[in-house]
Protein backbone atom coordinates (compact mmCIF):
# COMPACT_ATOMS: atom_id res chain seq x y z
CA UNK A 1 0.00 0.00 0.00
CA UNK A 2 1.50 3.38 -0.99
CA UNK A 3 1.91 6.19 1.50
CA UNK A 4 -1.08 8.21 0.30
CA UNK A 5 -3.45 5.26 0.29
CA UNK A 6 -2.16 4.26 3.72
CA UNK A 7 -2.82 7.77 5.09
CA UNK A 8 -6.34 7.79 3.62
CA UNK A 9 -6.97 4.34 5.12
CA UNK A 10 -5.84 5.43 8.61
CA UNK A 11 -7.67 8.78 8.46
CA UNK A 12 -10.98 7.30 7.33
CA UNK A 13 -10.72 4.42 9.80
CA UNK A 14 -10.68 7.07 12.55
CA UNK A 15 -13.66 8.84 10.93
CA UNK A 16 -11.69 12.00 10.24
CA UNK A 17 -12.25 14.25 7.23
CA UNK A 18 -9.26 15.85 5.54
CA UNK A 19 -10.50 19.20 6.82
CA UNK A 20 -10.73 17.99 10.45
CA UNK A 21 -7.24 16.47 10.25
CA UNK A 22 -5.91 19.74 8.82
CA UNK A 23 -7.42 21.67 11.74
CA UNK A 24 -5.86 19.29 14.26
CA UNK A 25 -2.38 19.46 12.76
CA UNK A 26 -1.89 22.88 11.21
CA UNK A 27 -1.07 21.18 7.89
CA UNK A 28 -3.23 22.55 5.09
CA UNK A 29 -6.18 20.56 3.75
CA UNK A 30 -4.65 20.76 0.26
CA UNK A 31 -1.37 19.24 1.51
CA UNK A 32 -3.24 16.30 3.04
CA UNK A 33 -5.17 15.89 -0.22
CA UNK A 34 -1.95 15.96 -2.27
CA UNK A 35 -0.32 13.34 -0.02
CA UNK A 36 -3.35 11.05 -0.22
CA UNK A 37 -3.58 11.36 -4.00
CA UNK A 38 0.11 10.48 -4.35
CA UNK A 39 0.96 13.86 -5.87
CA UNK A 40 3.21 14.83 -2.95
CA UNK A 41 5.75 12.98 -0.86
CA UNK A 42 5.82 14.67 2.55
CA UNK A 43 8.92 15.15 4.65
CA UNK A 44 9.19 12.92 7.70
CA UNK A 45 8.43 15.98 9.86
CA UNK A 46 5.24 16.79 7.95
CA UNK A 47 4.11 13.16 8.00
CA UNK A 48 4.73 12.99 11.75
CA UNK A 49 2.65 16.15 12.30
CA UNK A 50 -0.21 14.69 10.27
CA UNK A 51 -0.03 11.36 12.11
CA UNK A 52 0.05 13.10 15.51
CA UNK A 53 -3.37 14.55 14.62
CA UNK A 54 -4.91 11.10 14.12
CA UNK A 55 -3.09 10.02 16.54
CA UNK A 56 -0.89 7.18 15.31
CA UNK A 57 2.88 6.73 15.57
CA UNK A 58 5.14 6.37 12.54
CA UNK A 59 5.81 2.75 13.53
CA UNK A 60 2.11 1.92 13.76
CA UNK A 61 1.43 3.76 10.49
CA UNK A 62 3.95 1.72 8.52
CA UNK A 63 2.99 -1.62 10.09
CA UNK A 64 -0.78 -1.40 9.53
CA UNK A 65 -2.30 -4.17 7.47
CA UNK A 66 -4.87 -3.10 4.84
CA UNK A 67 -8.38 -4.60 4.72
CA UNK A 68 -8.47 -8.06 3.15
CA UNK A 69 -4.76 -8.69 3.78
CA UNK A 70 -5.22 -9.10 7.50
CA UNK A 71 -3.18 -11.94 8.93
CA UNK A 72 -5.00 -14.50 11.07
CA UNK A 73 -2.32 -16.97 12.18
CA UNK A 74 1.09 -16.07 13.64
CA UNK A 75 4.24 -18.12 14.14
CA UNK A 76 6.32 -17.36 17.23
CA UNK A 77 8.93 -15.51 15.14
CA UNK A 78 6.23 -13.26 13.63
CA UNK A 79 5.08 -11.72 16.92
CA UNK A 80 5.80 -8.02 17.33
CA UNK A 81 8.38 -7.96 20.16
CA UNK A 82 9.64 -5.06 22.21
CA UNK A 83 11.36 -4.65 25.57
CA UNK A 84 10.92 -2.01 28.22
CA UNK A 85 12.75 -1.95 31.57
CA UNK A 86 13.12 -5.72 31.99
CA UNK A 87 9.72 -6.60 30.55
CA UNK A 88 9.51 -8.28 27.14
CA UNK A 89 6.17 -7.89 25.36
CA UNK A 90 5.18 -10.13 22.43
CA UNK A 91 2.06 -8.91 20.66
CA UNK A 92 -0.23 -10.99 18.48
CA UNK A 93 -0.60 -9.09 15.21
CA UNK A 94 0.55 -5.71 14.02
CA UNK A 95 -1.06 -2.54 15.34
CA UNK A 96 -4.22 -1.77 13.41
CA UNK A 97 -6.80 0.95 13.75
CA UNK A 98 -9.48 -1.71 13.10
CA UNK A 99 -8.46 -3.86 16.06
CA UNK A 100 -10.11 -3.39 19.40
CA UNK A 101 -8.27 -6.12 21.32
CA UNK A 102 -4.57 -6.38 22.15
CA UNK A 103 -3.18 -9.80 23.13
CA UNK A 104 0.24 -9.99 24.76
CA UNK A 105 2.67 -12.54 26.13
CA UNK A 106 4.56 -10.68 28.85
CA UNK A 107 7.85 -11.86 30.35
CA UNK A 108 9.12 -10.02 33.44
CA UNK A 109 12.69 -10.37 34.73
CA UNK A 110 13.12 -10.59 38.51
CA UNK A 111 12.26 -7.21 40.04
CA UNK A 112 11.03 -5.77 36.74
CA UNK A 113 7.91 -3.69 36.86
CA UNK A 114 5.76 -1.44 34.73
CA UNK A 115 7.23 1.61 36.47
CA UNK A 116 7.40 3.10 39.94
CA UNK A 117 4.30 5.17 39.21
CA UNK A 118 0.94 3.55 38.55
CA UNK A 119 -0.75 4.35 35.25
CA UNK A 120 -4.29 4.33 33.92
CA UNK A 121 -5.99 4.37 30.51
CA UNK A 122 -9.37 3.69 28.94
CA UNK A 123 -10.50 0.09 28.68
CA UNK A 124 -10.18 -3.26 30.40
CA UNK A 125 -7.29 -5.62 31.07
CA UNK A 126 -7.22 -9.27 31.98
CA UNK A 127 -4.78 -12.12 31.98
CA UNK A 128 -3.42 -15.40 33.36
CA UNK A 129 -0.17 -15.96 35.22
CA UNK A 130 1.65 -18.87 33.58
CA UNK A 131 4.91 -18.80 35.54
CA UNK A 132 6.37 -17.03 38.56
CA UNK A 133 4.83 -14.62 41.04
CA UNK A 134 3.66 -11.12 40.18
CA UNK A 135 2.41 -8.35 42.41
CA UNK A 136 -0.44 -6.42 40.80
CA UNK A 137 -1.69 -3.15 42.22
CA UNK A 138 -5.07 -1.85 41.04
CA UNK A 139 -6.27 1.31 42.77
CA UNK A 140 -5.83 0.75 46.51
CA UNK A 141 -5.86 -3.05 46.13
CA UNK A 142 -2.74 -5.17 45.83
CA UNK A 143 -2.43 -8.92 45.32
CA UNK A 144 0.34 -11.42 44.61
CA UNK A 145 -0.67 -13.87 41.88
CA UNK A 146 0.94 -17.22 41.07
CA UNK A 147 0.68 -19.70 38.17
CA UNK A 148 -2.95 -20.43 37.34
CA UNK A 149 -4.20 -17.21 38.96
CA UNK A 150 -5.86 -14.53 36.84
CA UNK A 151 -6.95 -10.90 36.92
CA UNK A 152 -9.47 -8.65 35.18
CA UNK A 153 -10.05 -4.96 35.89
CA UNK A 154 -11.19 -1.61 34.54
CA UNK A 155 -7.89 -0.10 33.40
CA UNK A 156 -9.08 3.43 34.14
CA UNK A 157 -8.05 2.51 37.68
CA UNK A 158 -4.36 3.25 38.36
CA UNK A 159 -2.39 -0.01 38.09
CA UNK A 160 1.11 -1.47 38.26
CA UNK A 161 2.74 -4.91 37.79
CA UNK A 162 5.95 -6.05 39.56
CA UNK A 163 7.72 -9.43 39.29
CA UNK A 164 8.61 -11.09 42.61
CA UNK A 165 10.10 -14.36 41.28
CA UNK A 166 13.82 -14.95 40.85
CA UNK A 167 13.00 -17.08 37.77
CA UNK A 168 10.92 -14.27 36.27
CA UNK A 169 7.23 -14.21 35.49
CA UNK A 170 5.17 -14.95 32.39
CA UNK A 171 1.66 -13.67 31.74
CA UNK A 172 -0.76 -13.97 28.83
CA UNK A 173 -2.90 -10.83 28.79
CA UNK A 174 -5.53 -9.01 26.78
CA UNK A 175 -6.37 -5.33 26.73
CA UNK A 176 -9.14 -3.44 25.03
CA UNK A 177 -8.67 -1.04 23.40
CA UNK A 178 -5.01 -1.57 22.49
CA UNK A 179 -2.65 0.72 24.39
CA UNK A 180 0.36 0.50 22.02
Amino acid sequence: MDLGARLRFVRTARNLSQRELAKRTGVTNSTISLIESGDMNPSVGTLKRVLDGIPVTLGEFFSLVPEGDEKIFYRANELLTFEQDGVVFRQVGAPSCRRTLQILRENYAFGADTGAAVYAHEGEEGGFVLQGRIEITVGERQEILEPGDAYHFDSRQPHRFRCLSSEGCEIISACTPPTF
